[in-house]
């Protein structure tokens, strides 16, 4: 005989399943389950809870009565969920998950990994020592990479290619003169002219030269 422990109320029945009081019975008599009467209230046992809980998912996915019915003969074992939870959750199966991936281009990489070696590596340069190295690249007439322009004129390599075939800064005059290894463009370092002071002419040089040897 089933203990008070073991009997639940069947008031509590159609607000578990969410159904109407007639819903209930008809489900007690397909499942042939016969409450037990106390006094005036109703009782069912745990196992037949257990029934009761097994059809009400089966339901849920979509099955049957008589399919709950035909599983129980066959003694299959039923699936049964708590009743606290309104929804069933179906985790995707290991074998089609996916690790997303993020694709990096190599020359944005090796920009981000240049910045940041930038700003851990201290530098004690002065601000003029750019000009003394664009000062020794005109003297040796080296050809820089846009890179190195970039890197010297502290812009970015994309501003120096902006610039088209010639641009002129910090006194220097850059042209592009061809294309260094590993595809950059090759800059000439020239300086400019200063026009303070026009040149004498020809005529004005020996005219001044005659007239210093002559003067009385």
């Amino acid at each position: 005989m089933a203990t008070e422990v073991d009997l639940i109320p069947l008031s509590q029945l159609p607000n578990r399943y969410g159904i109407a009081r007639s819903n209930l019975y008809n489900r007690l008599k397909d499942l042939k389950i016969e409450s037990i009467k106390q006094g005036r209230k109703a009782f069912i046992t745990s196992t037949q809870l257990q029934m009761l809980d097994g059809l009400d998912a089966h339901l849920q996915q979509g099955g049957t009565t008589p399919e709950y019915i035909a599983q129980l003969s066959s003694n299959q074992s039923l699936t049964t969920v708590p009743t606290n939870q309104t929804e069933v959750y179906h985790p995707e199966p290991l074998e089609t998950y996916k690790e997303p991936t993020l694709t990096i281009q190599p020359s944005a990489l090796v920009g981000a990994i240049e910045a940041v070696v930038k700003r851990l590596i201290p530098t004690n340069k002065s601000p003029l020592s750019y000009l003394r190295e664009l000062e020794e690249a005109y003297d040796k007439g080296w050809l820089l990479s846009t890179s190195e322009v970039a890197d010297l004129l502290g812009l970015s390599p994309k501003t120096i290619a902006n610039y088209g075939q010639e641009f002129t800064d910090a006194g220097f005059i850059f042209a592009r003169v061809g294309i260094r290894k590993g595809g950059e463009i090759a800059w000439s370092v020239d300086k400019e002219t200063s026009w303070a002071e026009p040149l004498p002419s020809p005529n004005q040089s020996i005219k001044a030269a005659f007239s210093e040897e002559f003067d009385p």
